[in-house]
């Protein structure tokens, strides 16, 4: 039996399965700063979106220029205000403080040495420094933070008056009952006087007066911000209007020149406008107040020197200077009449018009036939007569008395009139200011929209 041959099969390969793909993804969602630039990207390699980020620059250019020029110039207009009807009012109300004081302790020496009745008119004038003094007080407390130099030294003041005076009433009601233990009093009274109540004065003067010279210098501060973006902004409307030439050759885009002239009008305005607020500011300071504080100063002196010439003949030697050489009010009546004499000097050099020399000549003059007198004076107390040197003092005619009033009427005169300069150069800074913030600011604003039309215009080519 034959049987059939075998055949033989190669073994199958199991069939083999490709992984599974993960389903499509759809793309990644990209964030709007991504999305942004790559439309930016793509604006600008067209001419179209070329024009249209060249016009949103220059309108946002134009813009901050306008803004920050107004809000630089807010606050230097501010400062101006605040020189003319703040801080410089509060430096000459303190300074009067100072004068009124000081001429109270003159009128109360003068007064006790009048005799048991008072004059009437030296009495008034006592009371009369007094009530200015507390006045001006009231007002500087009323503008001033009390935890500042100034609300200190109006607290120590207000406090030692009312002290002060208490000794010149006691003083008085010995005086009047012919007791010595009135000139006691009176010296006492004028020792808190040069100790206490005019040093805090001085203090008061000095801090005022540094307040001044601050909002001065902030009014003063060149707009260095306004200046970089005025000059940038222009030169971005020069280089849009030389492009658009250069493409179009048309030699004048409306828009672009308006935007340019508001610009200009602008930076113009701000330049001038700013540089005759520092000059007249400036002038305010060295010619006025620089003139106002040397006079007041040689005033506050002429009149501490009155009080120590009459608390000479009060104390007759009772008081000495500390080596026990010499009389304590005799001594330092020539220490403020030197004082005097170099104050009036150097107020003489800042006196920049006849106005304000002659009345200093006036008072310089006076100054040495005070001096003269005094001498006479002292030279006959001491050959012993007590009533001709008191004459010589206090006397109607001939004495010191006589060239003491006409210092201070000088004085008096030189001040009003530097006080006058001052106040006209500084509403002149103050003016010069004027309007410049809301006419930068609108002026910018018709120079984005000039600069936005003028983009328009070309890209309306395109359409």
């Amino acid at each position: 039996m034959t049987y059939p041959p075998t055949v033989r099969t190669a073994p199958q390969a199991a069939p083999t399965y490709a992984p599974a793909q993960p389903p499509a993804q759809p793309p990644a969602h990209r964030g709007a700063w991504a999305e942004g630039k790559e439309r930016l990207r793509t604006a600008a390699t067209t001419e179209p979106g070329r024009l249209q980020i060249i016009g949103a620059v220059l309108a946002a250019l134009v813009v901050a220029f306008g803004v920050v020029t107004a809000f630089e110039i807010s606050a230097r207009a501010s400062a101006a205000d605040d020189v003319v009807s703040r801080s410089q009012p509060l430096s000459a109300d303190a300074a009067s403080i100072h004068r009124s004081l000081a001429d109270a302790d003159a009128a109360a020496a003068n007064g006790f040495l009048a005799g048991a009745e008072e004059p009437r008119v030296i009495h008034e004038r006592y009371e009369r420094d007094i009530t200015a003094a507390s006045r001006l007080l009231v007002n500087a407390a009323a503008n001033t933070s009390s935890s500042s130099e100034s609300g200190r030294q109006i607290a120590t003041l207000n406090e030692q008056l009312p002290r002060y005076t208490g000794l010149i009433e006691r003083a008085r009601a010995n005086n009047r009952q012919g007791l010595p233990l009135g000139g006691a009093y009176l010296r006492y009274a004028n020792l808190k006087m040069s100790t206490e109540l005019l040093p805090a004065a001085d203090r008061l003067y000095k801090a005022e007066t540094a307040r001044l010279d601050q909002d001065t210098g902030d009014a003063r501060d060149w707009p260095f911000a306004s200046l970089g973006l005025g000059v940038l902004a222009l030169a971005a409307l020069v280089w849009a209007q030389r492009r658009n030439y250069r493409r179009t050759n048309r030699m004048f885009n409306h828009g672009l020149l308006a935007a340019t002239a508001a610009s200009t009008v602008v930076i113009l305005w701000l330049i001038v406008g700013h540089t005759v607020a520092r000059t007249e500011l400036r002038d305010a300071m060295e010619h006025g107040q620089e003139s106002l504080k040397t006079l007041n100063t040689s005033r506050v002196h002429a009149l501490q020197a009155r009080a120590n010439e009459n608390l000479t003949l009060v104390a007759r030697g009772a008081v000495l200077t500390p080596d026990g050489k010499n009389d304590q009010y005799e001594f330092t009546y020539k220490n403020r009449m030197d004082a005097v004499s170099l104050t009036l000097k150097w107020a003489k050099d800042l006196a920049d018009d006849p106005e304000g020399r002659d009345p200093v000549a006036d008072a310089t003059t006076a100054v040495a036939e005070w001096r003269t007198r005094h001498q006479k004076a002292r030279d006959v107390d001491n050959d012993g007569d007590f009533e001709g040197a008191l004459e010589q003092t206090i006397g109607a005619k001939g004495s010191t008395g006589q060239s003491f009033d006409a210092v201070d009427a000088a004085l008096r005169q030189a001040i009003d009139h530097e006080q006058s300069e001052f106040t006209a150069s500084a509403e002149s800074g103050r003016g010069a200011l004027s309007g410049l913030a809301i006419g930068a600011a609108a002026l910018a604003v018709l120079g984005a929209a000039g600069a936005i039309l003028g983009i328009n215009r070309r890209l309306s080519e395109y359409r």
